[in-house]
């Protein structure tokens, strides 16, 4: 035993001293050429110890994990939304469910600020944000028969502030939607190669739903074989498609796109959840961890350079051309899903603990997901720091602002002080089989041209346009799971809202309600990413502030209820877990809500931009970017419902928090007239692993036992 405790110890303290030297070098290089294999080094280590004793301290401490306790997934279980999960199957189910567009294109477009202020938020806040609320708001949704976070506020908080909070949070998710699906026309627009390869993965899931559950029940391995040999052979035939006859059929427009994932939406929620949503969530995982864990690889090998500044000069002057505001509060709302994310929360609280086994699994599903989740924000931020700053810039500046052609947006961008020749420029876009570069907003590509930067290293440079291409699928696919997750999760807390006034929408699985609610979630985020396919100033460039504001208000939320179930079920003491994080997010996103509002920079403050833009109007002067009379209107609505919902959204957070505060006073003053929505306890008769790998415990269990384990 002593030997173990040695090795164990000894192992410990290099991951930290990893970990340690990583930061070191991160804050400490200055003037000099700086590898982004430390940027790896400093998160893999910081994950590593976070994981390891704070949230093992959390479940087990904190929250008292019960493995004896029978979960919603085995007590309701109903084959469509309630459904035990294998872990393994659940895990790529949660990860591939919170792991949108968030992680992608936060940390690419943060990266105007420099590659310094994005890592230590994008670490710091998973491990002690980010990852925190999604395994307690997940233990204690699993405590209450799968509870949205919306109805859970109403329930424990009360009417007032839970009416707030289910309004808001339902807001925020249809904004979210939105955003994801915007990003997805972004990278999928005339693309055949792409659209045809993540078309492919809905027959594919379908293939291994019915395997799993018709064909070879519980057998997790061989599907994930059958599953993975697919997907690569889609992920190449997409190419030959790209060079066929067939092109053309799958070169859509953004218009036709935004048809076809409103449909699929709507399909993807309203089917039982082993059919498609979590074979198909399970089948990206493997494309994506195993994207970022070579990634990660490729850039030990490669050492790339970080080229972008540590720190740069927009941080402090607020004028960036990719999205304006100083470094504080705007880093931590551009970058969002990275380190601490509402949409997560919903999630954790939607699907997820309606078919988790285990109470012990939230540790590994919760944290752990998140953990992962912020690995990919990592390198989203190495890709974008390690192409030339000129190409980033020239990439996600809109075009109102470089320009249509690689002669001006060369002199714009050297204009910021970014110097890149027009030769350079066109040379990029040829080197990845583009016909330009330019003003290719929305972070997908950005992180396209730089994880084709880091293989082509590796593999050679006459696969850097393959590279390229495959990562635009692999993101394509990274939100699309995040799209139909989360238009289910819309459809339940819609139907929890409505069951609050007609009863038979409180069963979730009743089929009128499930229908009704899934068009109308699905019309609703559809208007949204309509509104970004035609938007002017960029779509996502305009739409990505309020995705992140929302986000991290709708965080707001969920660490408030946290912090208040907390508090009402004894756990004081602990409450600072969810209590700090909830204050720091408040303050920096209730800050960042009263600069988009009352702001007088146009640029920044939505009101002030509507009042410039219907200025000109009155004038009849069409102002850049806009290029004719109906641009500027749709500019004019666009500020205005931006601007109103901001101040709304922002309102419904100061209401649930000082509801909160006000039921967590009235509990230490009065305890008696607390009650607690739990649900009963039932002994679980299923046995499962806590974790990913069983211990040598478990496993004994699982022989000994008689009893038949989960599906």
């Amino acid at each position: 035993m002593r030997t173990a405790n040695v090795r164990t110890i000894v192992i410990w303290t290099l991951v930290a001293l990893v970990g340690a030297a990583g930061w070191s070098v991160l804050a400490l290089a200055r003037g000099e050429d700086v590898s982004a294999a430390w940027m790896v080094a400093a998160a893999l280590g910081s994950y590593a110890i976070g994981y390891r004793f704070y949230s093992k301290f959390i479940a087990y401490k904190v929250l008292k994990v019960d493995a004896t306790r029978a979960t919603p997934a085995e007590r309701l279980n109903n084959g469509i939304d309630f459904h035990p999960t294998d872990r393994r199957v659940l895990l790529g189910h949660h990860f591939a469910a919170i792991a949108g567009a968030g992680p992608l294109v936060g940390p690419v477009l943060a990266a105007q600020m420099g590659y310094l202020p994005g890592t230590v938020w994008i670490i710091a806040g998973v491990i002690f944000a980010g990852a925190v609320q999604d395994m307690v708001v997940l233990f204690f949704s699993t405590r209450r028969d799968g509870r949205s976070l919306g109805q859970m506020a109403r329930e424990e908080i009360g009417p007032f502030g839970g009416a707030a909070a289910l309004i808001a949070a339902f807001a925020i998710m249809i904004i979210l939607l939105g955003v994801l699906a915007l990003v997805i026309v972004n990278a999928l627009a005339a693309s055949p190669w792409g659209t045809f390869s993540i078309a492919m993965t809905i027959p594919i899931a379908l293939l291994m739903g019915f395997y799993l559950r018709v064909l070879r029940p519980g057998r997790v391995a061989e599907v994930s074989l059958i599953g993975v040999g697919l997907l690569l052979l889609a992920l190449v035939a997409g190419r030959w498609v790209a060079e066929s006859s067939w092109a053309g059929a799958f070169t859509l427009a953004p218009s036709t796109l935004v048809v076809w994932l409103v449909a699929y939406g709507f399909i993807a929620s309203i089917l039982p959840v082993w059919m498609l949503l979590a074979p198909r969530d399970y089948l990206s995982t493997f494309m994506k961890i195993g994207t970022i864990a070579l990634l990660a690889l490729g850039v030990v090998i490669a050492l790339p350079t970080l080229k972008m500044d540590p720190v740069t000069d927009f941080a402090s002057r607020g004028d960036g051309p990719v999205f304006a505001g100083s470094l504080f509060p705007f880093v931590f709302i551009t970058i969002a899903c990275g380190a601490l994310s509402g949409f997560h929360s919903l999630i954790s609280s939607g699907t997820t603990p309606k078919m988790i086994q285990k109470e012990t699994q939230v540790r590994m599903i919760g944290y752990g997901s998140m953990l992962m989740e912020s690995s990919v924000a990592i390198m989203a931020l190495v890709a974008a720091s390690i192409i030339d700053p000129g190409l980033y810039f020239a990439m996600n500046a809109p075009a109102g602002a470089i320009g249509t052609t690689v002669e001006n947006a060369s002199q714009v961008v050297t204009g910021w002080g970014y110097s890149i020749s027009p030769a350079e420029l066109a040379q990029a876009a040829k080197n990845v089989e583009e016909a330009t570069l330019l003003s290719r907003t929305g972070g997908a590509p950005t992180l396209a041209v730089g994880v084709s930067e880091i293989f082509s290293k590796v593999t050679g440079g006459s696969l850097r346009a393959f590279w390229y291409h495959f990562a635009i699928m692999f993101e394509a696919l990274f939100i699309l799971t995040a799209l139909d997750a989360g238009t289910r999760v819309g459809r339940f807390m819609l139907q929890d809202m409505l069951g609050n006034v007609h009863r038979p929408f409180k069963n979730i699985s009743w089929k009128p309600g499930l229908v009704l609610t899934s068009a109308i979630v699905c019309a609703l985020w559809g208007y949204f990413l309509w509104v970004g396919v035609h938007e002017p100033l960029g779509g996502i460039n305009q739409l990505f502030p309020i995705f992140g504001i929302s986000n991290q208000l709708l965080a707001a939320v969920a660490l408030a209820v946290c912090t208040t179930l907390l508090v009402k079920s004894g756990r004081l003491k602990w409450a600072w877990i969810t209590g700090t994080p909830l204050v720091w997010d408040a303050t920096v996103t209730l800050t960042a809500s009263f600069q988009k509002v009352f702001s007088s920079d146009p640029k920044v403050g939505f009101f002030k931009q509507r009042s410039v833009f219907q200025d000109a109007i009155d004038d009849g002067k069409v102002l850049p970017p806009a290029k004719s009379m109906d641009d500027m209107h749709t500019v004019v609505t666009n500020s205005t419902v931006d601007g109103v919902l901001t101040a709304v959204l922002a309102l419904l957070i100061v209401v649930v928090i000082a509801d909160a505060l006000r039921v967590c006073v009235r509990h230490l003053r009065r305890p008696a007239l607390s009650t607690l929505s739990e649900a009963p306890y039932v002994e679980s008769k299923i046995l499962a692993p806590a974790g990913l790998i069983p211990t040598r415990e478990e496993r004994e269990e699982a022989r000994d036992a008689v009893t038949p384990t989960g599906v």
